[in-house]
């Protein structure tokens, strides 16, 4: 598929380029020692990350103090997988060069199911800092070369942790994977107890 720009005109109907926060030097040290391992992690809150700074500027002037997490996502990836969504933006810093793969909310079915032919690519430098808006469809982000991506993901705390209630089956409810988080997969991708909806090819980029 075409792997545009962040910074084209067609970005802007899932988020923007940040650049009220510019100086992200002391996130990526942090994250230069931080390894990229051979399938995907995630974590989602680093004492490393949110003991920074930077951290309250970012709370402050990108989340309007509410309380945020600091967290990564690391590895090696070339498919769509799934695509989630949460009550709220998503900050994205990527360490490195990576690409993102996205939808909008608004094009969910009203079974829930999504066409992946929908989705479209976007490549993000290294050192861009991006919000993705609440309605923006995303997963993880796709490796550019063979050394991986890494990225850090900035959210709303609590976000993406384990769910207190895990009986859902109505409705948007079966989509809740974690704590502000729905999610639906696609069937080649094997995502234990995730809601199967993505139809169409699991995109892959090369």
């Amino acid at each position: 598929m075409k792997v545009k720009q962040v910074s084209e005109p067609s970005f802007k109907k899932y988020g923007r380029i940040i650049t009220s926060v510019q100086e992200v030097s002391s996130l990526l040290e942090v994250m230069n020692e931080v390894d990229v391992p051979d399938g995907v992690i995630y974590e989602p809150s680093v004492n490393a990350l949110e003991a920074l700074p930077i951290a309250q500027e970012i709370q402050s002037k990108l989340f309007g103090e509410l309380p945020i997490q600091i967290g990564y996502c690391n590895g090696h990836n070339h498919l769509l997988n799934a695509l989630e969504y949460h009550r709220n933006s998503e900050i994205n810093v990527a360490v490195t060069d990576m690409v993102l793969l996205l939808g909008s909310q608004q094009d969910i079915s009203e079974d829930y199911t999504y066409d992946t032919s929908l989705v479209e690519a976007f490549y993000v430098p290294a050192g861009t800092v991006v919000e993705m808006y609440g309605t923006t469809l995303h997963y993880a982000p796709c490796s550019v070369d063979e050394l991986g991506f890494k990225c850090i993901v900035i959210l709303p705390k609590h976000t993406n942790l384990a769910l207190d209630d895990c009986e859902r089956e109505v409705g948007e409810d079966r989509l809740l994977a974690a704590k502000n988080k729905w999610l639906i997969a696609h069937k080649d991708a094997g995502i234990k107890w995730a809601f199967v909806g993505l139809l169409g090819k699991n995109i892959e980029v090369k």
